[in-house]
C-alpha cells in the first residue's frame, strides 16, 4: 500500500479510477440480483442468488478482493483530497467557470455519505446474513434450506425512514458515479 501512496498524483487518480470501475461493475451485478425482488413473483430467485453468493467459495474469496478494492479507493480518495487541500489551501478569489463537473467539487462529501450508507448496508445485510448480529429467518427453496434474505430486504423497506435514507444515499451515489465515470475515461 505504501508503494501505491508514493505514486504521482496522476498515477493515484488512475488507480482510483480502476478501483472505481471495479466497484461500479460489482454494483451492476448487485443491482441485477436486487432487481429480482421486483421482477419475480416471490423471493425464491433472490434467495437462491443470495445463497449462491453466500456459499460459493470463489465468491467468498472475491469478497476479500472487493473489500480491498473499497479500501484502496477510499484511501486514495482521502490522500488525493488532502494533497489538493495542501496544494491549494485558500480558495480562488474569483470563481472562474471550468470544464469540471458540478459534482467533482463535492466528491469528498458524497464519499462520506456513501461510506455511512455502506456501513449501515453492511450491518443490516451482510452481518445479519452471516449470523453475526440479529436474527435471520430461514426458508426452503427447492429442498435447500437457506437464509430468507428476500424477506429481510422487504421487511426493512417497509420502514419509511429507511426508504428515505436509501433513496437519498443512492442519489448521492449517483452524483459520485456521475463524476467518477466521466473522470475514469479522461
Amino acid at each position: 500500500m505504501s508503494n501505491l501512496l508514493s505514486l504521482s498524483s496522476v498515477a493515484k487518480k488512475i488507480w482510483m479510477s480502476l478501483m472505481g470501475l471495479f466497484l461500479f461493475t460489482f454494483m451492476l451485478v448487485h443491482l441485477s440480483i436486487n432487481i429480482t425482488l421486483i421482477t419475480a413473483s416471490d423471493h425464491n430467485l433472490f434467495n437462491e442468488l443470495a445463497h449462491f453468493m453466500g456459499t460459493n467459495p470463489v465468491i467468498q474469496l472475491f469478497q476479500w478482493v472487493l473489500f480491498a478494492g473499497f479500501i484502496i479507493h477510499i484511501i486514495l480518495g482521502i490522500v488525493l483530497q488532502i494533497q489538493n487541500w495542501i496544494a491549494r489551501p485558500n480558495a480562488y478569489k474569483v470563481k472562474a467557470s471550468s470544464e469540471k463537473s458540478y459534482f467533482s467539487k463535492y466528491m469528498i462529501h458524497t464519499a462520506v455519505i456513501i461510506f455511512v450508507f455502506l456501513i449501515i448496508h453492511f450491518i443490516n445485510f451482510f452481518l445479519v446474513a452471516k449470523g453475526l448480529i440479529g436474527e435471520m429467518h430461514e426458508v426452503k427453496v427447492d429442498g435447500v434450506v437457506m437464509e430468507d434474505m428476500g424477506s429481510l430486504v422487504v421487511d426493512l423497506f417497509t420502514i419509511p425512514g429507511y426508504v428515505v435514507f436509501y433513496v437519498v444515499a443512492l442519489l448521492f451515489l449517483g452524483f459520485h458515479l456521475d463524476h467518477g465515470i466521466q473522470s475514469a475515461f479522461q
